[in-house]
This record gives C-alpha cells, sequence and structure tokens, in this order.
C-alpha cells in the first residue's frame, strides 16, 4: 500500500476506540494529578506487549459509564516508582534468597519454581511513573481532539492503561500534521521511524511506525540539529533536503520569477496552498564547511545532493575547479562589496590602528546628488580612484586595460610628474593614478596650490576621507613624513577574494537561482574560518535584503532554506548581545520573509540564546556532557530525554535523535531513515 495512503488511514484513526486493545493493556493507574501518573503493572502483560521502554507512549482511558466521558491520557514512561508494598516484597525476596531457593520466572509461565502462585504473581508487580503529556477527547462534533494539558482527571481506580502501538501509535506522533493534511499530493514525507532505545531486542520484533514531517513545519522555520561528530546529524540534513525538494516539486504555481512576469495579485502572499503545498518553488541554500553536499563522498554510499539533482544544483567554490563557479568578487567592479569585504576582515580582526579606523569609516557608497552635483561627482570619483590605487598596490590583480578616470588640475598634472605630466581626466592606468596621488601627498604641505586653495574655498583639497585613504596607499599618516605603517599591506591576506575576471555580483547570481527554486551550495571547504565566515555573512545579508525588500514592496517571497553545518564556527556566541548580526536578524524575522534555518552543531551552549529561542524544530542526538545537556533541559519536554541522551552506541544509534518539531506538542524519539538516492532506508 502507498505510503501516504497508509498515513491517510492512520490519521482517520479512532484513537478512542482502536487504542483499547486488549492485548495491549498493560496496567491501571494508583496516582494520578495535572502532571504525573503512575501505572501499576505485571511482568507477564510487560512481556506480553513486548516491553515497556523508557520513553513509551501509554493511552490511560477512563473507564466511566459508556458515553460518559471519552477521553485518554497520553503519558510518557520516565521511570520505575516504589509501590507501597515494595518493602515487603523486598523483605520476602531476601528470606528465600538466604535460604537459597529458586524464585526466577514470569508469573503466568510454566516455569517452576519455589514460589507458591499468590507470592510469585505479588513478586512480579511493579510501578511506572510518567509524565503526563496531554488528552484526547471527543469534541462536541464527534471529531478526536488533542489538548497538551490535562482540564480535569478523576480518581485513578477509574483508568486502565494501554501501550500504544501499531497505527494508534503512528496517529499519536503524527497527529500533529492533521491540522495540514489534505491528501495524497500535499506536503508530506516520511523522514524516519518510532524508536524508543538503543537496545531493540523487542522492538525489533514490532511493525515499523512511521514519522512525517508537513511542509508547514519546515518551510520557513528555524530548524536545530544538535549532537556529537558521527551520529547521523549530516544524514538528517541530508533527509531534510530530499523532504523539501520533494514538497517544492509540489509547488502550485512553480518558479516565483515567472509567476511574477505574468501577474500581481495580493494572493501570491500567502505561501501555501489551502491544502498545504508551498504556491511557489522552494530555494536551498547549504553552506558546505567539509564538501561533503557538494561531492560524492563513502559515507552517502557513493551519491551526494548534487548525484541526486544534478539539473536543479548549482555549486560555488572558492578556488576554481571543474563543475563550480568561482565565489570571488571582482574588487574593481563591485566597488561597494570589496569594501564591505574589507570591513568584515578587519572587524573580525578587531583592527585598532587609528589610521586604519579611518579608512574603514570612508563611505564608498555613490552619492545620491551624484549625477546633479558636479563637485560631488568630482570628490566622488578621485575617491574611488584612490582606493582602487590601494587594492593595486595591495597586489589585487586589475582586469585587462583597467583604467581610473577622475578630474584632476592642471598644476597638480605637472608637478607630480614634471618630464611628463599625468591627466587623470583623460583615463590612466592604475601605476600612474598611484603616481599622482603618492606624489600629492607627500607634498601637500609643501606645494603652494594646496595653501592656495584652502585659502580660496575655505576647506582642504583632499577632505577626510580622501586623506584617510591616501595614508594607507602612500604608508604615511602625515604628509611626507618619514615614518611608515603598514597601510595598504594590510589588505594583502583578502587578495585571495578577488577576482579580476568576474562582472556579476555571485551573491546576486546566487539569490535569483534561489527565487528559481534551485539548490545552491557554497563549498566552504578550501577556505579558512574568516573566508567561511566573510562569505556566508555576505550571502545571507544579500538574501535577506532582497526579501525585506520584497516584503515592503507587498511582492511574495518564495520560501528559501538556509542549512549551516557547524553552525558554531559561524554563529554569534552565547554571550554576543549584537541582536543586528545577520544570524540573528534570520532567526528573528526569517519567518515573516519565508526564510527557513536549518543549522547543525555540537555545541548547543555557544549558540545565541537568541537563536535558540526562536527555534520551532529541534533533532538532538547524542550529547556527552552534562554542560550540553544543561542547555537541551531548558526546551520543550527534552528533560525526559537527558539521561538517554548521554547513552550511545556507536555501531547501531547514528540517526537515532529525539525530535520536537512545531505542529507536535511533545518530543517524538525517532529512527531517521538514511539518506540514498531513493530514499529508502
Amino acid at each position: 500500500m502507498e505510503l501516504l495512503t497508509q498515513l491517510n488511514q492512520i490519521l482517520t484513526t479512532d484513537i478512542l476506540k482502536e487504542g483499547r486493545n486488549e492485548e495491549s493493556k498493560i496496567g491501571h493507574l494508583f496516582y494520578l494529578d495535572y502532571d504525573v501518573a503512575k501505572v501499576l503493572t505485571f511482568d507477564a502483560w510487560k512481556w506480553r506487549v513486548k516491553g515497556v521502554p523508557k520513553g513509551a507512549f501509554l493511552l490511560a482511558f477512563y473507564e466511566g459509564e459508556p458515553g460518559e466521558v471519552e477521553e485518554a491520557l497520553l503519558l510518557r514512561v520516565l521511570s520505575p516508582t516504589k509501590l507501597p508494598t515494595d518493602d515487603d516484597i523486598t523483605k520476602s525476596m531476601i528470606e528465600y534468597y538466604k535460604n537459597n531457593q529458586d524464585i526466577s520466572g514470569l508469573a503466568g509461565t510454566e516455569k517452576k519454581s519455589d514460589l507458591d502462585p499468590f507470592t510469585r504473581f505479588e513478586f512480579s508487580v511493579s510501578g511506572l511513573e510518567c509524565r503526563i503529556l496531554g488528552v484526547f477527547y471527543r469534541n462536541d462534533s464527534g471529531s478526536i481532539e488533542f489538548g497538551a494539558d490535562v482540564e480535569n482527571f478523576y480518581s485513578p481506580n477509574n483508568y486502565t492503561v494501554y501501550k500504544a502501538r501499531g497505527k494508534v501509535l503512528e496517529y499519536i506522533v503524527n497527529q500533529g500534521l492533521g491540522a495540514f493534511y489534505g491528501g495524497e499530493e500535499k506536503g508530506l514525507f516520511k523522514l524516519g521511524y518510532v524508536r524508543y532505545t538503543s537496545s531493540r531486542r523487542f522492538q525489533d520484533k514490532e511493525e515499523k511506525v512511521n514519522v512525517w514531517i508537513s511542509s508547514k513545519d519546515l518551510l520557513g522555520k528555524r530548524t536545530a540539529l544538535f549532537g556529537m561528530t558521527r551520529t547521523g546529524k549530516s544524514n538528517t540534513v541530508k533527509m531534510l533536503i530530499k523532504a523539501t525538494k520533494e514538497i517544492s516539486e509540489k509547488a502550485s504555481l512553480g518558479e516565483l520569477l515567472e509567476v511574477e512576469k505574468k501577474v500581481e495579485n495580493q494572493e501570491l502572499l500567502d505561501p501555501f496552498t489551502l491544502e498545504g503545498k508551498p504556491k511557489f518553488k522552494v530555494g536551498q541554500i547549504i553552506f558546505d564547511v567539509n564538501g561533503e553536499y557538494a561531492n560524492p563522498n563513502l559515507q552517502d554510499e557513493g551519491t551526494a545532493i548534487y548525484d541526486l539533482y544534478k539539473e536543479d544544483v548549482v555549486r560555488y567554490s572558492i578556488v576554481r575547479k571543474p563543475g563550480f563557479k568561482v565565489m570571488k568578487v571582482n574588487f574593481y567592479r563591485e566597488i561597494e562589496n570589496g569594501f564591505n569585504l574589507i570591513k568584515k576582515h578587519f572587524l573580525e580582526e578587531k583592527e585598532n590602528s587609528g589610521y586604519m579606523q579611518s579608512f574603514l569609516s570612508v563611505d564608498l557608497e555613490k552619492p545620491d546628488d551624484y549625477d546633479e552635483d558636479y563637485s560631488v561627482q568630482t570628490r566622488y570619483n578621485r575617491k574611488v580612484a584612490a582606493y582602487l590605487c590601494c587594492l593595486f598596490r595591495a597586489g589585487f590583480e586589475p582586469p585587462k586595460g583597467f583604467k581610473v578616470r577622475f578630474p584632476g588640475n592642471k598644476e597638480i598634472n605637472s608637478l607630480v610628474r614634471k618630464e611628463k605630466p599625468i591627466d587623470p581626466s583623460k583615463g590612466i592606468t592604475l601605476e600612474e593614478a598611484c603616481i599622482w596621488f603618492e606624489n600629492a601627498w607627500n607634498n601637500y604641505n609643501e606645494w603652494d596650490f594646496f595653501e592656495n586653495y584652502k585659502n580660496r574655498k575655505g576647506k582642504e583639497y583632499f577632505d577626510e576621507d580622501m586623506q584617510a585613504i591616501l595614508r594607507v596607499l602612500t604608508k604615511k599618516t602625515k604628509p611626507g613624513s618619514k615614518n611608515l605603517v603598514n597601510g595598504y599591506l594590510k589588505l594583502r591576506p583578502l587578495r585571495e577574494l578577488h577576482t579580476p575576471a568576474s562582472n556579476r555580483s555571485f551573491e546576486q547570481e546566487i539569490l535569483e537561482n534561489l527565487r528559481r527554486g534551485k539548490i545552491v551550495i557554497i563549498d566552504l571547504s578550501q577556505g579558512n574560518e574568516e573566508i567561511q565566515r566573510l562569505y556566508s555573512e555576505k550571502i545571507c545579508e544579500t538574501i535577506f535584503r532582497d526579501a525585506m525588500k520584497r516584503f515592503t514592496e507587498l511582492k511574495p517571497n518564495n520560501f528559501i532554506q538556509f542549512y549551516f553545518e557547524e553552525a558554531h564556527n559561524l554563529f554569534p556566541k552565547k554571550e554576543d548581545k549584537d541582536l543586528n548580526q545577520i544570524y540573528n536578524r534570520l532567526a528573528k524575522e526569517g519567518a515573516k520573509l519565508n526564510i527557513g534555518m536549518i543549522y547543525a552543531t555540537q555545541e548547543v551552549s555557544s549558540i545565541s540564546s537568541n537563536i535558540l529561542k526562536n527555534t520551532q524544530n529541534w533533532f538532538i542526538a547524542h550529547l556527552n556532557n552534562e554542560d550540553e545537556i544543561r542547555e537541551i533541559r531548558k526546551f520543550y519536554d527534552f528533560a525526559d530525554f537527558s539521561d538517554s541522551l548521554l547513552r550511545f552506541s556507536p555501531s547501531s544509534d547514528k540517526g537515532f535523535v529525539r525530535m520536537k518539531t512545531y505542529s507536535n506538542p511533545f518530543v517524538v524519539p525517532i529512527q531517521i531513515d538514511k539518506f540514498t538516492v531513493k530514499g529508502e532506508e
């Protein structure tokens, strides 16, 4: 049977009838309040239902008059609990042990024992403490609803407890999808199956219970994947990419840019159809720190995201290599983009020298009145030319035949090079421009022209911005000084971000591909941490600004999903309080812009609390220390799993996670399917 057809049947299951299966009965309540329930159970019943593992879902049904109350409490098993008779039982056991009597065996079995049937039965009784997750009840219209708390409870003797199994369990773990689900062609994807524990002797004998994820859970939401290396985080990310791709293919209107050419309609602002499908194809961008998404690798059995979706994947790399677009900036053509990278670099380096601080404060954005005011135009062109000379001296290769043009002065032109005056208004090479600026600055206090200009105009010929640039170009903080600073030499580490070939901004290309629903992979594996941060921030800011612009202009945004591997290397640290950083803005404002974030890391405690507090979907694998567990305990009901998250079997537990999605009010333990070409486990 088709999986989606099965899910359709499961979500229409009458859990208040199907859950009362005598073969799944495990006991009765003996204590009950609004948060905790305690269950009396027996070894034979636990054996019959193939075990009651920690974390298992139970249903406690009210057993009043038929039709009087139709409800079932949803419980999660936490731990054993002491019974009032336990002390007496323990004393009896010790006496039997002292007499070397055989008292083993489950009550109800044929194994011979020295115990009489009554005592043997008494020894098989035990208690379970459970968390109350909510209640399933039938409303006045006859439909079943779930409430994430308890409105009322009765004496515990009125309840019988059953283990949730089969389609009843599948209903429980997927019931949050009911509001989104509408049939077989909607935005749903099978992600894995329910798994309670590392040990699976009993679980492997039960039918696997599938867990699904909805497009409304995933798209435009913030999703965290936490776990140690080699616990299956990357596999989970790839499954989410695959799920998003399959959901994207069901988009009702196709590519956003194509639709916009044909229609202007306010209805396009709602990103989903009534059936829960996205209206436009979903763009996905993966910041691939280790190169495992762009390239085939052994852990994926020779497959990668690129291999699976070659027609829809565009790959970018920091270095030139076959099949990849180079991701560098032409600093000479893209003035503002290049200068922004320089400023980001020195911000990371915490540059504090005064002359460099002045240089980084220069405004290279073209003024609004550039075309109307000749004086503004003159000063701007001169400033840009001086900045480009700094790049040239620092070793940034210019495009072939590149020249600069700016108004000079006849007197200065003849002074900077007497044998052959340099006239910058006619277009000159960068070497000639360097000579012009360097000689002018070196003699700024000597040549009468500059003093006369200041007396006549009431201002300096070279304003503050120009002087800041010339200090870097000449390596002299004062005109004619013999003491040199590093100046343009400090720009040399940024040469690897530059290419003389490109005429179009790579981030604009990336943005267009995402608007068309492509998968963009940014291979950062051959860059150091600083370059990884520079490029990821630059791309994120470009996409965010475009989405915000479209939002304020009442234009639709298609969903764009960001994937960040090794997020602790990119995201602001926990103690960083700057909420204007791009990752914080994506976390806080991304939802209204249809921007989703999926981030993976081993270090929960290192992630900004601002990002954590805005995360809706959580996938938690093995964490190996109490500090990380303490962070996780702060969110939802992960405290119920704190002990088990510390345990891990490397041979069998990869992909075993505790999952909390936007639509589900409680955590579900799940084994994520293995990413393969066909998407089968």
